[in-house]
């Protein structure tokens, strides 16, 4: 079995960085901050999504350009993705690079200057963004389906926020963002690269020695539940779009590991996933059917997303019910279960053949959990599972009245 073994320190100002050394002629690193858009305020929807995009825009240094060329002039990428709870700002590069990727990265995460004529231009991409994003259904529908289930709380945002809050958006608004979330305890820089942690740290020191240290105040907006619910709304589509889920463990909830199997086994990204099997293989029902798990601070959600004709819609949600109350009725038995522990460690094994989705998914979990599990440690908690605690944790979330639906039917 192949094991990681990263190395975990701090800069003198508090900054946590996760090390791993890898043999390879490409770099990666990231710097991951708790900023996400759950924690936008009243009237800020969209605003760390903004910020994502704006960061690149220039510093107290260096314009735009210079700050899109720095690395890709020698072949590097630099890239930034906001997520519900985290923006996290990355690189790849060749090894001989990372002065370079590692001053920008800082200057840009430290020193955005956001010039008034760049945030208007950034607005009109993003409002094209989203125009795109309403083109897309198979998109659109997490996005609805989210702000029905986290309704009036900040989960439920659409991170690209709304056409009225993106215009509505300043510098100071940015300035405000960047003050409240960019500091040394609230962020963790990732590394996986054939660089030695030594010269690593000193290169870190002098590029992030100005970011400054400030606890960030414990989060306030906690979700406490919503009720249950089944939507149909008319779209112009080419088929029908449903989602159907509800609310699932967080991610320092013990049954996140069961939930994690259970939709794996649901309709992970495996070919012979029950719903993949049935709805797709045997009924050719849908081209697309998958089940995803999103697990948050203090909450999360389980989703099933399958299009199709209008004519099997029906039909392809009956079998769906069918499946969830197979988990809710019937114990795996032992091969079964044995079986799917095995797939499921294999497609974890497989998403280690990446060392950029390695770099990402060190820093997120450092700066979420505070610790990164070893392989062997994960594997560990995989096999400890029961066919009873998997019967348990599906009564409690697939049971039929703690299921919510959305579906976008085709226009009449």
């Amino acid at each position: 079995m192949y094991e990681i073994q990263p190395d975990v320190f701090q800069l003198s100002n508090g900054i946590r960085v996760v090390y791993l050394h890898a043999h390879a002629q490409v770099a990666h690193m990231g710097v991951t901050i708790l900023a996400g858009s759950r924690f936008e305020e009243e009237r800020e929807e969209g605003l760390a999504h903004f910020l994502e995009h704006c960061i690149f825009k220039g510093t107290n240094k260096r314009k735009a350009f210079h700050v899109l060329s720095r690395l890709d002039s020698v072949g590097g990428e630099i890239n930034a993705y906001t997520g519900k709870e985290e923006i996290c700002i990355y690189a790849s590069f060749t090894k001989n690079h990372i002065r370079r990727a590692s001053e920008l990265l800082a200057d840009i995460t430290l020193n955005s200057s956001f010039p008034e004529k760049e945030i208007q231009k950034e607005k009109e991409i993003i409002l094209d963004e989203i125009n795109s994003y309403l083109d897309s259904p198979s998109e659109k529908i997490f996005d609805d389906f989210e702000a029905y289930l986290f309704q009036g709380h900040a989960l439920g945002n659409n991170i690209l926020g709304t056409k009225e809050s993106v215009t509505s958006f300043g510098k100071d608004h940015l300035l405000n963002y960047v003050k409240r979330f960019f500091t040394a305890d609230n962020m963790v820089i990732s590394f996986v690269g054939d660089i030695s942690r030594k010269q690593l740290e000193k290169i870190l020191e002098a590029d992030f020695i100005g970011c400054k240290q400030r606890t960030v105040e414990a989060i306030k907006n906690e979700f406490y539940g919503t009720p249950q619910f089944k939507i149909k709304t008319q779209e112009s589509n080419f088929q029908v779009h449903s989602l159907i889920g509800g609310i699932a463990p967080s991610y320092v909830d013990d049954r996140r590991r069961s939930m994690t199997l259970l939709t794996n086994i649901l309709g992970g990204p495996a070919l012979n996933s029950r719903l993949n099997l049935s709805i797709r293989e045997k009924y050719g029902f849908s081209y697309n059917i998958e089940a995803t798990y999103s697990p948050f601070m203090e909450t999360g959600y389980w989703a099933v997303y399958f299009g199709t004709d209008p004519k099997y819609l029906k039909k392809s949600l009956d079998l769906v019910y069918k499946e969830l109350k197979l988990l809710c009725d019937k114990k795996l038995g032992t091969s079964q279960l044995n079986a799917s522990k095995e797939q499921l460690k294999g497609h974890l094994a497989l998403g280690l053949d990446s060392n950029s989705g390695l770099m990402l998914g060190l820093g997120k979990s450092l700066l979420l959990f505070n610790q990164i599990d070893t392989i062997q440690e994960i594997y560990e908690s995989i096999d400890k599972l029961t066919a009873s605690e998997l019967l348990e944790t599906a009564n409690h979330y697939f049971a039929k009245e703690n299921v919510s639906e959305l579906i976008f039917d085709i226009e009449k």
